[in-house]
Parts: C-alpha cells; sequence; structure tokens
C-alpha cells in the first residue's frame, strides 16, 4: 500500500455517490507498500479501504482481485471483501484511476513477530491454498523466476554502487536457480506478498490477511519460502529457527507436503530472497519523485540469501 494519487475531499465525495455507505467521518492515506494507492475511509456506515490502481496494473486483472477477495471470504477466510456501487458494480473510476473500496479488517500487523505468529500465517496461508483448489480465476505471475534475469538487467549497473559486489551476487545467483529451479510441483493462486503488514491479528490470533495485489498461479510451497524469508528472521538479521519450525509445522498440520516441495524448499527460499531484493533494488535506483511510499532496504534480502545459499536441505527450516 501507498500514496501515489492525492485524492481532494470534492473527488471523493462525488466517487461516493454511487455507494450507499453513508456520509464520510475520515479520510486518511496510508503510506505502507510500493504499488497502488490506499486510503483509510470512514463513514457513518463503517470503515472502508479505497484503492486507487496505479498505472503500473493492468485494468483488465481487477476483476481477477477482486473475485479472489470475494472468494476466499466466502470460503470462510478472512480477507477483504469488495463493496459493490448500487448497480453492482466492484469497480469505477477516481482522479482518473479505476477504484474499488473493500471492506476493513479489524486487527493490527506485528512488528516483533514471536514463533505463535509464525504458526499462525502457516496456518493461514495454507488455509488459504486450500481454499483456492476451486477458484477459476488464473494470473499469470509477473515476478516469477523466468523474469528475474530482465529485472536484474535493469539494476546492475548501480548495484555496487548500493553495496560492493552485490552485481556478482546476483548474477551467479541467477545462473544457479536457472539450472536448479523445481517443475511440476502443486500449484494454485498464492497471496505472493504475505508480509507482516499484509497480516492482521487480534490479540495473538490471526485476524485476516489483506492486500491481495501480487497474487498469482504459482507453486504452494514457493509462498511459503517468501513468508519463511518475511517472517523467520530476526532485526538483526539472524534466522530464527524455531520459527521457521512453527511455521512450517502449522501450515503442514492444513495442507500436507509432498516430498518434492520439501526437497525444493531450500532452493525455493533462495528464489524468494533474490525475488525481494531484485523489486527492492529497482525500487531504491528508480525512487518515485513526491509519493508517499517507504522505500525498503534491498541488502536486507542479500543477506537473507547468502543465508539460504548455506542452508543444506529442509531440516534446517523445520521439515524431515
Amino acid at each position: 500500500m501507498a500514496v501515489f494519487t492525492h485524492v481532494e475531499e470534492e473527488e471523493l465525495e462525488a466517487f461516493l455517490k454511487d455507494y450507499d455507505l453513508g456520509d464520510i467521518q475520515a479520510f486518511k492515506g496510508i503510506a505502507e507498500g510500493v504499488q497502488n494507492t490506499n486510503y483509510l475511509l470512514t463513514t457513518t456506515k463503517g470503515a472502508y479501504i479505497l484503492t486507487l490502481y496505479e498505472p503500473g496494473i493492468d485494468k483488465t486483472e481487477l476483476p481477477f482481485f477482486l473475485d479472489l477477495m470475494d472468494h476466499l471470504s466466502k470460503n470462510g477466510l478472512a480477507c477483504p471483501v469488495p463493496i459493490k456501487t448500487r448497480n453492482g458494480d466492484e469497480l469505477g473510476e477516481l482522479c482518473g484511476r479505476p477504484a474499488a473500496l473493500v471492506s476493513f479488517l479489524n486487527g493490527v500487523s506485528v512488528g516483533r513477530p514471536t514463533a505463535h505468529h509464525c504458526a499462525e500465517v502457516g496456518r493461514g496461508l495454507a488455509q488459504m491454498h486450500n481454499a483456492v483448489v476451486d477458484f477459476p480465476g488464473k494470473r499469470a505471475n509477473s515476478l516469477a523466476h523466468e523474469g528475474w534475469r530482465s529485472l536484474a538487467d535493469t539494476c546492475l549497473e548501480a548495484a555496487d554502487e548500493i553495496e560492493p559486489g552485490l552485481a556478482n551476487l546476483i548474477t551467479n545467483e541467477l545462473k544457479y536457480l536457472d539450472d536448479n529451479w523445481p517443475e511440476g510441483l502443486p500449484e494454485g493462486v498464492i497471496h505472493a506478498d504475505l508480509f507482516p503488514d499484509n497480516v492482521f491479528f487480534l490479540g495473538n490470533d490471526l485476524s485476516g490477511l489483506i492486500d491481495f495485489y501480487f497474487a498469482c498461479n504459482d507453486t504452494f510451497i514457493y509462498d511459503l519460502a517468501i513468508c519463511m524469508n518475511a517472517w523467520c528472521f530476526e532485526r538483526d538479521g539472524s534466522f530464527n529457527a524455531t520459527k521457521a519450525r512453527r511455521m512450517t509445522a502449522a501450515y503442514g498440520m492444513e495442507r500436507p507436503y509432498t516430498e518434492d516441495e520439501i526437497h525444493a524448499l531450500p532452493i525455493l527460499a533462495r528464489g524468494a530472497a533474490l525475488r525481494f531484493l531484485l523489486t527492492r533494488l529497482y525500487d531504491s535506483i528508480n525512487q518515485v519523485e513526491g509519493a508517499m511510499v517507504e522505500t525498503k532496504n534491498p541488502m536486507e534480502y542479500a543477506k537473507k540469501l547468502q543465508f539460504h545459499q548455506r542452508v543444506k536441505n529442509a531440516g534446517e527450516y523445520g521439515l524431515g
């Protein structure tokens, strides 16, 4: 989530005339994230998230995201639900951008996840993967490993200005993953961006998953690898094996692993680390002037990648 497009009160009021949501009480931009413009809207009938889809989003894909949230909610997963206009539309237009409203979820994201939080995330992710088995929508992963080399090519020239030796680390890892990337693993729609700011808790219990705008078809275990990278490292860069064991065990209780998935996890963990290293590096090099958005440090994921390069088998993540 982020704010790239600024909405004036008059524009918002005109947009909301198509909805039955009462009167505006509060309206505030949300700074976290890197992709779309988001606001928290409070009216006399409740709280909502307003999303304006920026030019990087393919408008033709928006029904996929909205239908996915609707499907997951109907299958028992706590997630935002698209709000329809009086005419039954899920999409409108605001400030020249496609726009949608979704329900607001109660809860807070955690800044310092515990092992219990990690177990809750593993369980919730597996429940999502189970829920999409009969979801008919499909969307290719625009950041799949086949596209990492072209993304890297846009960044390598400036990489060593961020950190000496970074370009070489990326180049060597790309070759390794091209040679070893697994195929034929169980797949379906994955979240692909389940970081701590995209998970809400009430007390110690998971209360909802949000921000499905990177969701796509890919392997389920790769989604878990993304989560492990995001949740199981401490702020000093050290890997917390207890958190990983709790996460992987809770996931497996809801959706049992295949032997091939267990074997593939270390490679996919490397791939997940490289994917976020590359996108963070790209964002650092290509910052949008005037955007209310937090640029994240690519070196955090370079260090995570170097850790995964030393892992010998999935047992080090808690899977035997």
